[in-house]
């Protein structure tokens, strides 16, 4: 079996490809997910059918070269579930990363490499992709910082596409204030934002409700710390009408499975690839949406986007969750993992419906292992999201939020 490099996370553990001298980002080093193109080098995406019929990168996807101009050096690709199509973190073709901070239990995906290698120190940050999740998820198993950003504030020159209007380009780093710092560089338009000393704080109760008691416990446990830096949560029901967090997760799943089928349904028909299991059955499920599927999906996302951008105007941030629990236990049957993704994406499929960031802070343990609170803003609001990262993370360090981590 091929080498897989430290923790089983890499692609390629021997690819580096310097920095430039000087930089705000000089003397630090990172990875990038196996979907960003790497000048000379063929991103396999997950399947070793994609890597055969596709050739070599002719440049660098622009935010793996934005990072390099800044300084950073690049240190290896890193493992991604197939074609990024889920969110567990195992790979049918080149295995399951290791978890540092929940030994035996899975690093969730589809970034699952790239948050491995930070939870475990083997780079400074790393870049992962989040369409339905595969950011937020994996930091919140393996305990490190993790930010989507507001669709189409990062670049996606040169990375794999899976659903052109959920993707997204985040990071993950172990550092609130290195968070930040990859943000000035990789953030279009990137402005300074100074934490609200007191935002508008929105407990979704709808959403808290997708979650398992201990999950509950130890995050309202985390959130009463935060409340004390910055004003009592606001309870309010996040859908609308005799709308339900399962029918989001409907319009999510069908929305995104007709684009995927859009961008890689050629492919498959004519090549006829290997798949694994789940993805698999996904991707045959993808395959027969209908047009008056798709146009019912595309209306309800359009309110679903309306009401949460709604509900964050004027600088309120929905906080909860980032999954229903901690990291599933590795070689979990591939229905297992199914269920265990349709629960986790009722609440990591919102912030992709209406294209809002969303960070996830590694504020809480359940059972030991990791488990994250986020916060998610409107869109455009990613240094408001960091800077209250920073400010939550220095509060953990003086004793603030330090109780949920025990």
């Amino acid at each position: 079996m091929t080498d897989r490099g430290p923790l089983g996370a890499y692609m390629d553990a021997d690819l580096h490809v310097s920095g430039a001298a000087g930089g705000s980002l000089a003397s630090l080093n990172f990875a990038a997910k196996d979907l960003f193109d790497v000048a000379g080098h063929i991103s396999c995406c997950g399947s070793p059918d994609w890597g055969r019929t596709h050739g070599a990168a002719s440049q660098h996807a622009k935010a793996v070269e934005k990072l390099l101009n800044a300084g950073a050096s690049l240190n290896g690709k890193t493992i991604t579930d197939e074609f990024a199509f889920s969110i567990v973190g195992e790979n049918h073709h080149y295995g399951t990363p290791e978890n540092p901070n929940a030994p035996g239990h899975v690093c969730g995906g589809s970034s699952s490499g790239s948050a491995a290698v930070v939870s475990g120190g083997r780079v400074d940050f790393a870049l992962g992709t989040d369409t339905g999740g595969s950011v937020r998820v994996p930091a919140s198993f393996c305990g490190i910082y993790g930010l989507r950003p507001t669709h189409g504030r990062v670049s996606l020159d040169g990375v794999f596409a899976l659903a052109p209007s959920f993707d997204t380009a985040g990071w993950f780093a172990r550092d609130p204030a290195l968070m930040t710092q990859v943000g000035r560089v990789l953030l279009e338009g990137f402005a300074d934002s100074a934490a609200n000393a007191s935002p508008t704080l929105l407990f979704p109760e709808d959403v808290w409700a997708e979650a398992e008691p201990d999950a509950v416990e130890a995050l309202r446990t985390a959130l009463a710390q935060v409340e004390r830096h910055f004003g009592q949560v606001k309870t309010m029901r996040l859908t609308q009408d005799e709308e339900t967090i399962d029918d989001w997760f409907d319009c999510f799943r069908i929305a995104q499975g007709a684009e995927i089928w859009s961008v890689l349904g050629g492919w498959i028909t004519e090549t006829q690839p290997n798949i694994g299991p789940g993805i698999k059955e996904r991707l045959e499920w993808c395959s027969s949406l209908g047009q008056a599927e798709r146009d019912r999906a595309s209306e309800q996302r359009a309110r679903i986007a309306a009401r949460v951008h709604d509900v964050t105007r004027d600088g309120a941030i929905l906080v909860m969750p980032v999954a229903p629990s901690h990291a599933l236990r590795a070689g979990e049957n591939a229905v297992r993992s199914n269920e265990v993704r349709a629960k986790i994406i009722k609440m990591s499929g919102i912030a992709p419906l209406a294209k809002t960031p969303q960070i996830s802070l590694p504020i809480a343990l359940v059972d030991g292992m990791p488990i994250a609170l986020s916060l998610m803003g409107a869109p455009g609001q990613d240094e408001t999201l960091l800077a209250l990262a920073e400010t939550i993370g220095g509060a953990a360090e003086d004793g603030v939020a330090s109780i949920s981590m025990g």
